[in-house]
């Protein structure tokens, strides 16, 4: 299975927790249906992403990264690559690239925990988010594509990032 056919499928069974998230499920599958390079970043009328939050529940704490190009505090993700199999796959890919935690990892079960579309300097980004749950005494180390990377208690995310990641924490913890 292709991963635009991946995308689709996962798209098209995930149960949307709330209307505007049922309006942005369709909108991806819209999109999808439009443009068969939906999923990679040369397309731009936008394309679907993969990021994952990780978090240890045990701490009730998420690692946030201080995105190089952005320079905001975000959980792990970004563009698909062609050797991803599933968008699960491309988001774990990214949460153990820009985390530094490349054991243990795993996602939440049930698929997505939402989705968010954001505009970027490359195009509309078609943001599906997983939650990844880190494994006891998980030691992060910084990627080449952060500034900073930092364990935050689920009280301060409000103060250093966006709706966006204050929403996918909310989300997230609540599913937990």
């Amino acid at each position: 299975m292709s991963l635009h056919a991946d995308a689709a499928r996962v798209l098209k069974e995930w149960p949307a927790p709330s209307p505007d998230q049922e309006q942005l499920r369709l909108a991806y599958l819209d999109h999808l249906a439009a443009h068969r390079d939906g999923m990679w970043k040369p397309c731009k009328d936008g394309h679907l992403t993969a990021s994952a939050l990780v978090i240890d529940p045990a701490g009730g704490r998420v690692l946030l990264t201080l995105h190089r190009k952005l320079e905001m505090w975000l959980q792990m993700g970004g563009h698909c690559e062609p050797e991803d199999a599933s968008l699960a796959d491309a988001a774990l890919r990214e949460a153990r690239e820009e985390s530094g935690i490349a054991r243990g990892l795993t996602l939440l079960p049930g698929g997505p925990v939402r989705l968010d579309r954001h505009q970027t300097p490359c195009a509309v980004h078609l943001d599906v988010q997983y939650a990844a749950l880190a494994p006891e005494g998980a030691v992060a180390e910084i990627s080449d594509e952060s500034l900073d990377l930092r364990w935050f208690g689920y009280d301060e995310v409000p103060g250093v990032a966006d709706t966006s990641v204050v929403r996918l924490v909310e989300r997230a913890r609540a599913l937990l």
